[in-house]
């Protein structure tokens, strides 16, 4: 078996995907057709040429313009098959995607009919692609006071039936000003049963990730790749093995590293920290999952043990059911003794 093949059939979990930016080309001019006026660009030329960031505000800038497409509960619903049907061929079983209440809230969507939305896709997701999705409410980080309640209402007061944890992405660099609200809203969602998964230390420095920990109580962290500067931090994530979630390409796109080469995974593996591999937000970075485990692969010279071990490593840190991860890990231990013989 090709190495290639090895990752097609590699069983996976997707822990760290934004429901916006899972959008595909086609399903983003579907919708920047159907809802034409903006800055959305209605070829895909010109789409791809819209997906070419400067840097991680530019970024920004552009996701909350396709986030201004999403409308309607419909749309919501075809964005969560989109992603089903497209991880589906890549060997993903399980997905956590990250969805942000406010962006729905902004635009006029009550929160019930994104909830009904979000239920229909999870149940459509299984049935038709095989895919089991959960979701992950998060706060944009640069929105403040009423995007953290907004979030935390929704989260508490109309939870979609596979919601299992509470989030905050967006740009660190904005949220020490709302650290109160922050951590009020973080600390409403553990008491009510769900897990914390911050983003932090993508773009900025240690000091994000010690507020994820120490303030919002973090069970895994997003990316998390900039904790290497901080040799007390990276003692703490290897005791505590915290997993971090890590997306080479998109911090390759987004300005975070100079480089594919530059990327700090190997060395965050061989400081012994707990690393995920997953996508972000895959067609606005031109990447697939199975694509970055090809990534690491071709960059990084990983094998098929070190493969396999990060993708045991991501059902270990999901939010499945335990008899789900024992019978994922199983497929995976299984197609690696095949490929042994």
């Amino acid at each position: 078996m090709t190495l290639d093949a090895f990752i097609d059939e590699l069983p996976k979990v997707e822990l760290h995907v934004h429901l916006i930016g899972s959008a595909s080309v086609p399903t983003v001019l579907e919708l920047s057709r159907r809802h034409p006026g903006g800055p959305v660009p209605s070829t895909e030329e010109e789409l791809r040429l819209f997906y070419t960031f400067r840097d991680f505000p530019h970024f920004a800038q552009v996701y909350r313009a396709v986030n201004d497409l999403v409308r309607e509960p419909e749309d919501v619903a075809t964005l969560v098959l989109g992603l089903a049907r497209d991880l589906a061929p890549q060997g993903a079983r399980y997905v956590e995607l990250q969805v942000t209440p406010y962006a729905h809230h902004i635009v006029g969507m009550p929160m019930r009919e994104v909830t009904e939305a979000l239920d229909l896709a999870a149940r459509r997701s299984l049935s038709e692609h095989g895919v089991e999705m959960a979701y992950i409410f998060d706060i944009p980080g640069e929105y403040g006071e009423e995007a953290a309640r907004v979030t935390v209402e929704h989260a508490l007061q109309e939870p979609p039936a596979a919601l299992v944890g509470f989030g905050i992405g967006g740009i660190e660099q904005e949220r020490p000003k709302y650290r109160d609200a922050y951590r009020s809203a973080f600390s409403a969602a553990r008491a009510a049963g769900l897990h914390s998964v911050p983003h932090g230390g993508e773009m900025s420095g240690p000091e994000t990730i010690w507020e994820v920990i120490e303030g919002y109580g973090a069970e895994r962290i997003g990316h998390g790749i900039n904790c290497l500067a901080d040799p007390r931090l990276v003692a703490h994530l290897r005791d505590t093995q915290l997993p971090l979630d890590v997306c080479p390409t998109s911090n390759l796109c987004t300005g975070q590293i100079g480089s594919i080469e530059e990327h700090p995974l190997p060395r965050m593996l061989e400081e012994g920290l707990y690393v995920t591999l997953n996508s972000d937000d895959p067609p606005m970075f031109a990447t697939t999952l199975a694509e970055e485990y090809r990534v690491a692969a071709r960059t990084f010279g990983f094998g098929t043990k070190e493969l396999a071990q990060l993708a045991k490593n991501g059902v270990q840190a999901s939010y499945l059911a335990g008899e789900r991860k024992q019978a994922l890990l199983k497929e995976i231990d299984d197609l690696l003794a095949t490929e042994g013989r």
